[in-house]
């Protein structure tokens, strides 16, 4: 099956792996990008920046510059009636003063003097989660179309959830390799300032956490509520996630009340530890698709697409892997309840030749995000570091079928600015600008495949052909949320220069020996001719000096 021809436009660059972006859903169309490092920029419709952050508070997240490091700014959600309250909530890893290393969940509210400025001194702790290592801090955050705030936590790190008898995410009495629900607009009566939902699943289980609403999770990276058909509406609430793997196979799951997702007894459709997972009790709910280390090693969860400006892909789950840079889209079979994988490639250069349209991206896929009108972003960098500026900002183009004109055009709600305005500078060049180039870059028109940023064929094919053939030209380096002891061994898989310099990231293929021969064949042939053309010389002189001694006798 061929894959799903999509392109690209890119929309910012400079970020330092930008975790997240997300709306205010007030009609102003804004758009604030998170950095790892615990800053938050404000984007406007027009595509400038504010150059003050709305948020900074980089003096409190914990942050290193280390190369796939999981900790730092990793969520951020605005009160559903954030119009009203100004609320908004984040999540991030901090170290206490005993030198603790923790989860905060916090709610802020924004200045009444400026909406595009957060009052940092209006922080107010919801939870304190402990970290016992440093990698698995889940980090999501969303509002469902329940108003209820839903927060996805790791189990806690190392390999194979090894805390406790069962571990933490099969343990509901702790708050670890969960999904947690909680009201923010109360109290409960022990004096944590959020209620818990009256139905809950575990409310009246006294070994359980009632904040628990499902567990057996590893480490959701990214997940999101489903908008729903625009029409129909069909679908709408579903919350699908990201769950990274141990070693063997990643999973996308829908998230469903009071289920356990399975691990560390389940990873993807099999056994991980054998004993649990032949235990009657589990009672565990099976992804709706996984895939294996032939496909990718790291998911990143992504977004039902519900937009206006691409009909084709409504209904269309597109998600993609950290590790290889891969782009994926699941799509249900309504009379079945199965979900197909399609790959999608980027850069058709025909396909893509319009203006603005890019036909290559930054490799690490850090994250994806849906903009207020629904339209589909993601987020990647070429340099996994929490403060490497190589993070950049992409928008997805079906070029197959557009919207017909005037049909997506919406009015945004205009904001006082006080910020100077920074206009977007693209750095990648368009489709329309390689194939201007001189005639060295020409060879693009070649065939009819698509030409795209990452392995872009069927999957059969994709397991033959190894990922090293991001396209050259704007292959940047991008963050972690998730996997850090698994990029040293995979962040060489492409050979532009700017990924040479950081070559030591990473473990390499080898290089095939064939260019050697070749060069060592030429040479030969150049050191040779030369030696030919001199004994075919000195033949003919022989040949002429005899003909001239018979002729002369």
């Amino acid at each position: 099956m061929c894959c799903l021809q999509l392109c690209l436009t890119e929309v910012a660059n400079g970020l330092r792996n930008p975790v997240l972006m997300v709306h205010a859903n007030d009609r102003t169309h804004r758009m604030f990008v998170a950095e790892q490092v615990g800053v938050i920029w404000v984007y406007l419709p027009d595509g400038s920046r504010l150059e003050e952050p709305f948020l900074d508070i980089r003096s409190i997240v914990l942050a290193t510059p280390w190369i796939g490091d999981e900790r730092g700014f990793l969520g951020m959600a605005f009160h559903p009636k954030y119009k009203y309250n100004r609320k908004f909530y984040i999540y991030y890893s901090y170290m206490d003063k005993n030198r603790v290393e923790k989860i905060r969940i916090s709610e802020l509210k924004v200045l009444a003097s400026d909406a595009n400025k957060a009052d940092p001194r209006s922080e107010r702790n919801l939870l304190e989660l402990e970290e016992p290592a440093a990698n698995h801090n889940g980090g999501q955050l969303l509002f469902s179309v329940d108003g209820y705030m839903y927060l996805f936590t790791g189990d806690g790190g190392k390999a194979g959830d090894p805390f406790g008898k069962f571990g933490n995410a099969q343990n509901k009495s702790t708050l670890l390799g969960k999904v947690l629900r909680i009201d923010v607009d109360g109290k409960s009566p022990d004096g944590k300032p959020y209620r818990i939902p009256p139905d809950n699943p575990f409310v009246s289980d006294p070994k359980a956490r009632p904040e628990v609403y499902a567990y057996g999770v590893r480490n959701m990276w990214r997940c999101a509520v489903d908008r729903g058909d625009p029409v129909t509406k069909k679908g709408r609430g579903r919350i699908f996630c990201g769950d990274v793997g141990q070693n063997r196979f990643e999973e996308i799951d829908i998230i469903v009340k009071g289920r356990n997702y399975g691990w560390r007894a389940k990873e993807g459709f099999e056994c991980y530890d054998t004993k649990l997972c032949h235990n009657s009790s589990l009672d565990d709910i099976l992804p709706i698709f996984a895939y294996g280390r032939n496909v990718g090693k790291s998911v990143t969860g992504g977004y039902v697409y519900r937009g206006c400006e691409s009909p084709n892909l409504n209904g269309l789950y597109i998600f993609g892997d950290f590790m290889n840079g891969r782009l994926m889209a699941l799509q249900e079979d309504k009379k079945t309840n199965k979900w197909k994988k399609q790959d999608i490639c980027i850069g058709s250069t025909r396909a893509c030749a319009f203006p603005g349209m890019i036909s290559s991206y930054s490799k690490f896929i850090i994250s994806f995000a849906e903009d207020e009108a629904g339209e589909l972003y993601f987020m990647s960098t070429s340099y996994p570091s929490a403060y490497a500026p190589h993070g950049s900002l992409y928008k997805f183009i079906d070029p197959a079928r557009r919207a017909p004109p005037g049909k997506c055009k919406y009015k945004p709600v205009p904001v006082k600015t006080k910020s100077k305005r920074i206009p977007f500078v693209p750095r990648a060049k368009t489709v329309l600008e390689l194939l201007n180039e001189p005639s060295t870059t020409k060879p693009l028109k070649k065939s009819s495949t698509p030409t795209a940023a990452i392995p872009t064929v069927s999957s059969r094919k994709a397991k033959k052909t190894p990922s090293t053939k991001i396209k050259a030209s704007t292959v940047k380096p991008a963050p972690s949320g998730k996997k850090r002891q698994k990029i040293k061994a995979e962040a060489k898989l492409h050979k532009t220069k700017q990924e040479e310099k950081v070559a030591h990231i990473s473990r390499t293929t080898p290089a095939p020996p064939l260019p050697k021969k070749k060069s060592f064949h030429l040479t030969r042939n150049k050191k040779l001719l030369p030696k030919k053309a001199t004994l075919a010389k000195e033949k003919l002189e022989k040949r002429r000096n005899e003909s001239r001694l018979r002729s002369s006798s």
